[in-house]
Order: structure tokens, then C-alpha cells, then sequence
């Protein structure tokens, strides 16, 4: 479609759900959506139609009638999609949909996404702060001080780094990483006071390291790759780091 000349065509196609509440919370559920339904030129029984069937898509329809502030933060999250799913968008564009929600409703919401993308055909692009979510995602962007850093699937990213990640943490882990570099080589990074190593074959190096550093070494722990580390590897700090400097 022309940007330019069908602009009213595209927003059709489009559905949004903000970061913050967009809904009346004084309205019930179903009345909140038969208002939306009015912005896009909907009436009568399509409209009551569409509105059940978005509300049961969404599993609430048995609360269509209850205010919207007497339902939960993920009852009235699935109000939300429930809205902007109502003209039946092919592209939905969410900003950071699972805040506020517990771990149980965000798992509900992530599994709710995944039957919109299989059974409807819709797209979905979404940002999210919770890397845990951004593993459930097909195609992923990080980006980092408004810098695309990486792009690609979730498995693709953490391949990227190869081996595991061992974690190590000592009283001194400044001039342990230097001896670190000088024995074994590398690029050891330091991390809020813990230092990184990426190695295939890991759990053989931990013995190593530990005797080559008697004393020297508090604690160290073995994991396979995340997107945390991929983050950590792509900007050298960790993603709350960034979110508080941001915020």
C-alpha cells in the first residue's frame, strides 16, 4: 500500500496496544470496546458480534458486563487486546503489553499471542523489557542506547556466542580477570563485579581455573547461553543497566 495516498486503508490493518491503560475505567469491559467499535465506523449487530467474539478470544466474556476497575491488571490487559483487536488487524503492534502483569498472566498473554500469530495470521511486533518474553519471539532487535546491536532468532543469538557461560565472582575481580587474560587469554569480560568467560566446553575449564587461582575464586557457576549474555556480549553491561540509565 502507498504510505502517502491510502493512509486510512493502513490503519485498518493496524492494531496498537499501549504501555499505559487506554481503557475507560469506569465503562464496562463491553462498553469500553463498542466505543472503540464507533472509531472505526462499526455499528449495530456486526459490532455486538465482534464484540463478543474479541471478548471470548480473550477469555472474558463471561465479565463483558463488569467495570473495568473492579477486573484484575491481566483481566484488563486482555480488555485491552481484546479492543484493538476488534476491526480484526493483520499487523498488531503492542509496547511493552506484560508490564504490570504477573508471571501466571504473562505466560496466559505470551500463550494468547502465539494463537493470534498460528490460528489468525496476524503479526505481531512487540517491545519488551522482560527478556524471558523476547524468548518466545520468532525474530528478535536488541537495541541498546538507540543502537540496533543484534538481530535474528532467539537461538540464532545465543549460538552466536558458542559454548557456556561461566560466571566467577571473587574479592578482587579486576586484577583476577587480568590474570585470567595473562594465563588462559581471551576476553574475560567484567560485569557488575563478576567476571564472564565464554568457553565451549566449560565445564572441563572450571577445573582448570580453579586450580590455577587457589584462594582466589569465591564462587564460580556454569550456564548455556541467554539473551542476557547475548545483550551482555553485543554492549559490555547488562540490560538494567541500560533500562536505569534510560528511565
Amino acid at each position: 500500500m502507498d504510505l502517502r495516498k491510502q493512509q486510512e486503508a493502513i490503519r485498518r490493518l493496524i492494531g496498537i496496544v499501549f504501555q499505559h491503560p487506554s481503557l475507560d475505567k469506569k465503562l464496562t469491559a463491553q462498553e469500553n470496546l463498542r466505543h472503540q467499535g464507533h472509531l472505526y465506523g462499526l455499528r449495530g449487530h456486526e459490532l455486538t458480534q465482534r464484540i463478543h467474539d474479541a471478548l471470548e478470544k480473550v477469555g472474558i466474556i463471561d465479565r463483558a458486563n463488569d467495570l473495568v476497575e473492579n477486573l484484575s491488571g491481566g483481566m484488563q490487559r486482555r480488555v485491552e487486546l481484546a479492543k484493538c483487536l476488534l476491526h480484526k488487524p493483520q499487523l498488531l503492534i503492542l509496547d511493552e503489553p506484560s508490564t504490570g502483569l504477573d508471571p501466571g498472566a504473562r505466560r496466559e498473554f505470551t500463550e494468547y499471542l502465539h494463537q493470534l500469530r498460528d490460528t489468525e495470521g496476524v503479526t505481531v511486533l512487540l517491545t519488551t523489557h522482560i527478556l524471558d518474553e523476547a524468548e518466545h519471539c520468532d525474530h528478535i532487535a536488541i537495541v541498546d542506547r538507540g543502537q540496533l546491536v543484534a538481530m535474528g532468532s532467539p537461538a540464532d543469538l545465543k549460538n552466536e556466542i558458542g559454548g557456556e557461560i561461566i560466571s566467577v565472582t571473587s574479592r578482587d575481580p579486576a586484577a583476577l580477570r587480568e590474570l585470567i587474560v595473562k594465563k588462559f587469554g581471551g576476553d574475560p569480560k567484567l560485569v557488575d563485579r563478576t567476571i564472564r568467560i565464554e568457553r565451549t566446553h566449560g565445564h572441563e575449564f572450571i577445573p582448570q581455573l580453579v586450580q590455577a587461582f587457589p584462594g582466589q575464586i569465591d564462587a564460580v557457576t556454569l550456564a548455556k547461553p541467554t539473551l542476557e549474555d547475548v545483550f551482555i556480549q553485543k554492549t559490555g553491561h547488562r540490560f538494567w543497566n541500560n533500562r536505569e540509565e534510560t528511565d
